[in-house]
């Protein structure tokens, strides 16, 4: 019997054992998928509805507070959607009870919010003199039940959550421990049904182990020489014969130069296989001339069935990026450096997903002309889970200053007003530093709850047909009385004569929000009686809106940054770095693009594009 067919035999009881193992794991990993499902489905739906409901119930209270400070028209922006909101939360609530206890909380919770209304009404029906002490007496204790309440709702489905999490623990546990003595049991069978076969090979491999060996430390002339009566006929023979023949080859390169450039090329193959982060040799037509292990066990390079294209089992995207860097380089524009973790490419891998930031360097010849492109796919998984992290912090904590900062700005607002008392001098002095404080304090929260919404995807820009020069005007206008304390004037330049600008597709709401930022930053650096001049001008298929100021300018070294995330131009005050970044990311959104031309000691020009509607 030759050597092959015992293995296949010697195997048969192990690919049994196996096949058995493989058919538990399929049922246990089957179970714990369906313990996962039902833990979402029985309470991650509470929770999301608990969290919306306080969000909404926040929002209505905010909105009775600006009916106190009598901004009604504040409060009907808010008071209809947080209403309808946490009608359609509660809802959802009432019709996903799975807990115990759970009925009676969210029964109690629909009672607060029918109390909470009614007392809503009563105090919307209050003259606006009475309104500011009623809200103390009367609707912020109401406010404080419902939210309450909402909190014991949340608590307890969130406990469930832990219990339930808890659960799949122990049970994954239980897993790890069948799949363990399984494996051990399929161990133990498959050494049992090899244990005779392997006797009888050791025999004659002991020559041929020897010979390797040899051939290892670097003796060449290491031969296995084989005797006839050594099993001469078997796949074991045939081995030793191949091994002597490959010895005796290797002993001749070694006499030839061919073994150092052998030497070279292994000891280059060997350096950038080390490397963790794919590593891919691109040649000038764009075929594939090297790559590392790490390219081909993460992007699948050279697996798939055609064999003339290597690159046709890798992911779209990935084969995008490459030719894009590969055109970047060979365009002589010198290596490619990503300007930031927004350049990099997400690929989905067997063992999750993982993030990719191209770098490339041109692969020049002995006469300096550039024969190739060296990629490097660095994996910044961890540091773009770290950026996220970062960013659900940033996002909470200004989440969490609303309802404070908006408590403190109405205690101010009421001590400057009188209402709790007269005040010296100073004490308003004091009080009015602090409101300013204070405003600043919120332009900063809200424009850490924009980055988060942009960043989390929420911010939907839904552009329209809008005139241009409208845009410019709707943001000029609030942005006045900015100037007259700022001592500069704010025109919009006249539209070229004969050449009336098209309509743009824009999102006025977030258009706004990139002039206004634009008009803010000119105000600040504008010098006294100059004129900051807001302009719309056509470009191609676009339309280029541009905000100038006369100021002190921006050096060229901050020109490149000043759109970064929470980049600020050394000595600047005010502000954390995120204004022109939110812009940036608004004007993406719309397909436009974003820059600034300045000459430093001459101003500075903003400025965007939107395409025509």
């Amino acid at each position: 019997m030759k050597l092959r067919t015992r293995l296949l035999f010697s195997l048969l009881p192990l690919g049994l054992v196996m096949a058995l193992l493989g058919g538990a794991a399929i049922q246990l990993n089957t179970e714990m998928g369906e313990l996962s499902d039902r833990i979402l489905r029985d309470n991650y739906r509470s929770v999301l509805a608990a969290q919306r409901m306080k969000d909404a119930i926040e929002r209505l209270d905010g909105a009775a507070t600006f009916r106190a400070l009598g901004r009604d028209d504040k409060a009907e922006q808010q008071e209809g959607p947080g209403r309808a909101r946490f009608e359609a939360e509660l809802r959802v609530q009432e019709s996903n009870i799975t807990e115990p206890g759970e009925h009676d909380e969210t029964r109690v919770l629909r009672q607060r919010w029918t109390s909470y209304q009614a007392h809503a009404q009563r105090y919307l029906a209050l003259p606006p003199a009475e309104r500011s002490a009623a809200y103390f007496t009367t609707l912020e204790p109401a406010f404080l039940e419902v939210k309450a309440a909402a909190d014991r709702v949340l608590d307890l489905n969130q406990d469930a959550l832990v219990r339930k999490s808890e659960e799949a623990r122990r049970a994954a546990a239980r897993n790890v421990v069948l799949t363990a003595v399984a494996t051990l049991l399929a161990l133990v069978a498959g050494a049992l049904a090899s244990a005779l076969l392997t006797r009888q090979a050791l025999r004659p491999l002991a020559r041929l182990s020897q010979a390797v060996r040899r051939l290892g430390e670097g003796d060449l002339s290491a031969r296995a020489a084989m005797a006839g009566g050594e099993r001469g006929g078997d796949e074991i023979a045939a081995l030793a014969r191949e091994f002597d023949l490959m010895a005796q080859r290797l002993e001749g390169y070694r006499r030839s130069s061919l073994g150092d450039l052998i030497a070279a090329q292994q000891a280059s193959q060997a350096a950038i296989d080390s490397l963790p982060d794919p590593v891919i040799v691109l040649a000038v037509g764009g075929g594939v001339s090297n790559v590392n292990e790490a390219a081909v066990h993460l992007l699948r390079i050279g697996s798939g069935p055609a064999a003339g294209d290597p690159l046709a089992p890798v992911d779209p995207a990935i084969r995008a990026l490459l030719e894009r860097v590969r055109a970047h380089v060979l365009s002589g524009k010198g290596p490619y450096v990503p300007r930031g973790f927004e350049e990099s490419v997400r690929l989905d891998a067997p063992d999750g997903a993982h993030w990719l930031l191209p770098r490339a360097t041109p692969v020049q010849s002995e006469d300096s002309g550039v024969v190739g492109v060296s990629v490097v796919l660095q994996d910044v998984t961890r540091l773009m889970r770290f950026d996220e992290l970062k960013n659900d912090l940033v996002a909470t904590v200004a989440h969490e200053f609303r309802t404070p900062l908006t408590s403190l700005r109405m205690a101010i607002h009421l001590c400057l007003e009188g209402l709790v008392g007269p005040l010296t001098p100073k004490q308003e002095e004091m009080l009015r530093a602090g409101r300013t404080d204070c405003e600043r304090l919120q332009a900063i929260v809200d424009d850490l709850l924009d980055l988060s919404r942009l960043q989390a995807g929420k911010a939907d820009v839904i552009p329209s047909a809008q005139p241009a020069r409208s845009l410019l005007l709707a943001s000029l206008e609030p942005r006045r009385e900015e100037a007259l304390r700022a001592g500069v004037q704010v025109a919009v330049a006249p539209e070229p004569p004969g050449a009336p600008l098209p309509p743009v597709l824009a999102d006025p709401e977030r258009v706004d929000l990139v002039l206004g930022n634009f008009i803010s930053n000119a105000l600040k650096h504008a010098p006294q009686g100059s004129t900051v001049v807001l302009r719309a001008e056509r470009a191609g298929v676009q339309v280029r809106f541009s905000v100038t100021d006369s100021g002190p300018g921006l050096a060229r070294e901050h020109q490149a940054r000043v759109f970064e995330k929470f980049f600020r131009v050394p000595g600047a005050k005010g502000g954390v770095g995120l204004g022109l970044y939110i812009a940036r990311e608004v004007v993406r959104a719309h397909g436009g693009e974003i820059g600034v031309d300045s000459v430093p000691g001459e101003g500075a020009t903003f400025w965007f594009t939107l395409p025509v509607a």
